[in-house]
């Protein structure tokens, strides 16, 4: 009987760009795939090799678990082949137990692991708690996928409303959680998709449309002649802020990986990180003057503002976004007392900046530019964002019928 075991990145695209680890199995040129839970860039892997390359961020502790999941399938087959001479591919996924476990729990471990490899502490830190938050719900019990069901998910959203007073949104994020994990486990042919609980005609999953309010260009222009120089953070953080505005509202995740070198024949050169959408953008007067500010500061990875300066390794995925979801929080702790100072019954936070470049820019600039200056992939979503700050239409109307 001839057999091989071997590890792949399969084919079959998830819909951030990456592709699934799976453990090939081959007896008599007949195939299977036992799902590692793992995701990969195409970029990141070796298909000769069968590793990842050194270019992901974890690459040798994820090179390591996938040597152990080869040699345990290895040993698996062996053992089937050692009882029976007849062994089949049902036998191979019966027998071998996909990655993790198969309750719930034991594949939420494994989903948070993932999303630690890939360096995603932005996402790992909530994801892990909504699930700790459902497993309070089932009082601290494992789960198996089939128990999950639509009356057990009805009664969970229950208690997100009523025990834990969530807002809408916060409980679709639970669920979603939820969802993702049991995609994960039909992926791995750990539960029957018949068995499904989402969709249409179950437990729905949609994201309630949510207000997004701007400053107007009165509120920025206090923004920026409010005298600082008594308190150089508040100064600072006020600097970013205003940076973010005049870079169309560049995400905070952004704009302190901002570097030296980014600024080439007087534009901003840079890919977003949410997406990777690259682009360049003129650098205005008024954003060179701040940037100046911090010519003389310490050189260190060639970074402009000092927040991941302490870091050694600006390459390491995870800990940039552990640092930089710090500094995100001091940074708009300082911008409520800039706001107090001003007197600003708005909040005033560093994504707030993206806001306010939508409610200023309104329907004066054409959507299409609007969507390049955003970095949007899709334009619906530059048409849906945009729609939260354009007032004229609906404010001529009302006028129409009841007057100025």
């Amino acid at each position: 009987m001839a057999s091989s075991v071997k590890i792949v990145l399969r084919k079959k695209r998830n819909s951030d760009g990456t592709y699934p680890l799976a453990v090939r199995v081959t007896i008599d040129r007949k195939t299977t795939y036992i799902y590692l839970g793992y995701n990969l860039l195409e970029s990141d892997w070796d298909s000769v090799g069968q590793k990842v390359r050194k270019s992901h961020p974890n690459s040798t502790r994820l090179n390591n678990l996938l040597l152990k999941k080869k040699a345990e399938t290895s040993d698996g087959l062996i053992d089937l082949q050692s009882h029976d001479n007849t062994v089949s591919l049902k036998n191979v996924r019966t027998k071998i137990k996909p990655s993790g476990g198969v309750s719930f729990f034991s594949q939420a471990k494994l989903f948070i692991e993932n999303k630690k490899m890939a360096g995603k502490y932005n996402q790992e830190k909530p994801d892990q708690s909504r699930i700790d938050c459902f497993k309070t719900f089932l009082n601290d019990e494992d789960i198996n996928f089939d128990e999950i069901t639509i009356p057990l998910l009805n009664r969970f959203r229950a208690y997100l409303r009523g025990v834990r007073k969530l807002s809408e949104r916060s409980i679709i994020n639970h669920l979603l959680i939820i969802r993702t994990i049991y995609n994960q486990a039909v992926n791995s042919e750990i539960i029957d998709k018949k068995k499904y609980p989402f969709g249409k005609d179950k437990v729905q999953i949609k994201f309630p449309d949510s207000l997004k309010v701007g400053l107007n260009l009165e509120e920025v222009k206090q923004i920026e002649e409010i005298d600082l120089r008594d308190n150089s953070y508040l100064n600072h953080a006020r600097n970013l802020w205003l940076i973010s505005f005049y870079f169309a509202g560049i995400r905070f995740s952004d704009l302190i990986l901002m570097k030296w070198s980014d600024l080439q024949n007087d534009r901003l050169f840079y890919s977003m990180g949410k997406n990777l959408k690259p682009g360049s953008l003129k650098v205005p007067e008024k954003a060179l003057r701040i940037l100046n500010q911090y010519r003389k500061d310490e050189s260190k990875h060639d970074l402009i503002f000092p927040e991941l300066k302490v870091l050694e390794n600006i390459e390491d995925t995870y800990n940039v976004q552990r640092k930089s979801s710090y500094a995100d929080k001091s940074i708009n702790e300082a911008l409520e007392k800039v706001a107090t100072r001003i007197k600003l019954t708005k909040p005033l936070t560093m994504h707030i900046s993206r806001h306010t470049f939508g409610n200023i820019s309104g329907d004066k600039i054409d959507v299409k530019m609007l969507q390049k200056l955003y970095r949007h992939s899709d334009i619906r979503t530059t048409i849906g964002y945009q729609a939260n700050f354009i007032h004229k239409t609906a404010d001529d109307a009302l006028d129409a019928v009841i007057g100025n």
